[in-house]
């Protein structure tokens, strides 16, 4: 089992600071989100700020020495491919290889309907996104580069420094939708998943409380049953789980009260909460248990957890991590 750290809003001391931390506690990854505006479920708003994810990502590559570093998940609607390639290439050369490209689609209305940027509906962004990841990986080759598509163009382009990895960085596709399955199965190297938010445009807490054990299990199958289809080996894509929401509790009963509040805000029950894959709550014991069975039963290879404060970061590092 591996394990990544999300970190949003930190300033630059802090995040050096955390992602250092992060490493020592013996976490695989760091990684951003990429908004331009924190908006929570039902649109809700935050004061926080919104840093330039490429930006986190070289002063966390410069601060460490082991963790892989990249994004979950730059918006694909935010940059050209050209401009997504390059700043990956220099974020793999800036950190010794240990970039990862993680990309989406972009779901977040309200940053287009704020900025006038286009807004396509899904099926279109969902063609972007796999052009897209075709021209990464034909601007990492090693000849020049030339693409004739419907959204992006490129005539011998020839983009330097490549990435140290080669034949690129790990391909990281986040989301929870057919369509952006069907990407996974085609592109990725690992695929994140979480609710399908993409045609919505926003987080609605029915969303949220549909993504339970069974669906999570059916997206997997999915996805490898797409790769298979495609002739690719359907185990050479890992299952990536972020839960947004983690807490190592103190007690039983702290964790079951914790629980049942979530519980009823989303109008199911205690254990439905414990079993959700964007939820990990309970004490520790219960948490390396929780992880155990996500890792048989749904086949997780890595748990991410949102950064929720030092101690949170602290308590998971030293009481859950080391035991899974």
């Amino acid at each position: 089992m591996r394990f990544g750290v999300q970190i949003g809003a930190l300033d630059w001391v802090a995040l050096r600071d955390t992602a250092q931390m992060a490493e020592g506690l013996g976490f695989d990854a760091v990684y951003f989100p990429d908004h331009l505006v924190h908006e929570g479920p039902e649109r809700s708003r935050t004061d926080l700020p919104a840093y330039d994810p490429i930006v986190q990502a070289a002063v966390v590559a410069e601060a460490t020495r082991r963790v892989r570093v990249g994004h979950l998940v730059l918006c694909n609607l935010f940059r050209h491919p050209a401009v997504t390639a390059r700043s990956l290439a220099t974020l793999d050369a800036l950190s010794g290889g240990r970039a990862l490209a993680g990309l989406g689609t972009g779901w977040t209305e309200t940053e287009f309907r704020m900025t006038g940027l286009p807004f396509p509906d899904i099926a279109t962004r969902l063609r972007m996104l796999d052009e897209a990841l075709a021209c990464l990986a034909g601007l990492w080759g090693e000849g020049p580069f030339s693409f004739q598509g419907e959204f992006y163009r490129f005539r011998d382009a020839t983009l330097l420094p490549r990435p140290v990895q080669r034949p690129r960085p790990p391909i990281l596709l986040g989301g929870g939708g057919r369509g952006l399955l069907r990407l996974a199965a085609k592109h990725a190297d690992a695929l994140n998943i979480i609710g399908a938010v993409g045609r919505r445009g926003y987080i609605s807490l029915a969303g949220v409380g549909k993504l339970g054990d069974d669906p999570f299990r059916a997206k997997v199958r999915f996805v490898r049953e797409e790769a298979a289809r495609l002739g690719r080996d359907p185990r050479a894509i890992a299952i990536s789980n972020v839960t947004f929401t983690t807490v190592v509790a103190a007690s039983p009963a702290d964790a079951a009260e914790t629980a049942g509040r979530f519980a009823a805000m989303l109008g199911t029950s205690r254990d439905a909460i414990r079993r959700a894959p964007l939820f990990l709550i309970g004490t520790a014991e219960e948490c390396v248990a929780e992880i155990r069975r996500r890792a048989r039963d749904w086949e997780v290879e890595e748990v991410v957890i949102a950064f929720a404060g030092e101690e949170m970061l602290r308590r998971f590092g030293t009481e859950v991590l080391p035991r899974v």
